[in-house]
């Protein structure tokens, strides 16, 4: 039977995290079929503990405006984390094609395909594998960046982006040793010149943002710390950029970076571990990160990281095609 629907625009389920929005929204965009329709869930409980675990009423476990939404289900819905994994399935029980990104800890026959980094060991026939992580990054978003951010064409090149998250269990860096990474590369900028472009996450140890701006401060630079600092200038940075590092708890973070055409390093890459560890090592047997720190090497012809394009192509095949 044709799916009639196909073409009408999906919806994004998060629990509103911004790594899960980032990566629900990216597919979505990229599968063009017109503005989504974000909804961020508030599940309750026990679904807030057990999804994606089916319980009876889990129409209603997932906040109200779900159940609005589950009332008239969506063509097409698309869900990253593991609440919205629950979600996904009330939606699929009522004839909504849905998308999972990220293995949601249960066999993949709940969902039409599942999507999942390729250092995860989950597969199966309807699951798709990247390398990192879904955004939104190519060359239209590197340029409307810089059309957003058009001064910092004015700081002195090279320009270096610093992309800095926060420690994790699977990356427990320690502030001390975040901040001898901003003396040295303070350092090779009054050496060498240039500038800084500088932005940090939610999980960035507030007292690291004031060593990050001492460090730097005698130094062109624009930095983003927190919400007193207005918009968040971060497409405008990989814009303008002509290197970045990036700090090495975050995949989506080093994701995005590879996807621009830049040099990249991974400042205390040997705190990786894990998945994160297995990511860097993918990346380096691609030739997409700088084999030593601050030693760059500006080669021509670098190829970004884009799987997005990859996987949205493949979910039009699989679930949008009659």
């Amino acid at each position: 039977m044709p799916y009639v629907k196909r073409w009408s625009p999906p919806w994004t389920i998060t629990d509103g995290r911004a790594g899960n929005v980032r990566q629900a929204v990216a597919l979505a965009s990229a599968l063009k079929l017109g503005a989504h329709r974000p909804l961020v869930l508030s599940p309750r409980a026990p679904w807030r503990w057990l999804a994606p675990r089916w319980l009876p009423g889990a129409a209603a476990g997932y906040g109200q405006a779900f159940s609005e939404l589950a009332a008239e289900p969506p063509a097409l819905a698309i869900g990253c984390g593991r609440q919205a994994a629950g979600a996904l399935r009330v939606l699929r029980r009522r004839g909504t094609r849905v998308v999972q990104i990220l293995d949601p800890r249960l066999p993949p026959r709940h969902w039409d395909l599942l999507v999942v980094p390729e250092h995860d060991r989950l597969r199966g026939a309807n699951v798709l594998t990247l390398l990192g992580s879904l955004n939104p990054v190519n060359d239209d978003w590197l340029a409307c960046g810089r059309a957003a951010f058009p001064t910092f064409d004015e700081l002195p090149g090279p320009r270096t982006a610093l992309l800095v998250g926060g420690p994790t269990p699977h990356a427990p860096w320690h502030e001390p040793d975040m901040v001898r990474v901003f003396q040295q590369l303070a350092a090779q900028l009054q050496a060498e010149g240039g500038s800084l472009l500088a932005t940090t996450s939610r999980r960035t140890p507030p007292a690291l943002v004031g060593a990050l701006r001492s460090a730097f401060a005698e130094l062109p630079q624009v930095i983003w710390g927190d919400g007193g600092d207005g918009v968040n200038p971060y497409a405008g940075l990989l814009g303008w950029a002509d290197r970045v590092v990036v700090s090495p708890d975050s995949v989506n973070l080093l994701s995005e970076a590879c996807a621009t055409r830049l040099p990249v390093a991974v400042a205390l890459a040997g705190q990786a571990q894990g998945r994160l560890a297995q990511f860097q090592h993918a990346l380096r047997d691609r030739g997409r990160l700088q084999p030593r720190w601050l030693d760059w090497h500006c080669d021509a012809r670098i190829e970004p990281l884009r799987e997005t394009a990859r996987i949205a192509a493949q979910v039009r095949a699989r679930l949008l095609s009659v």
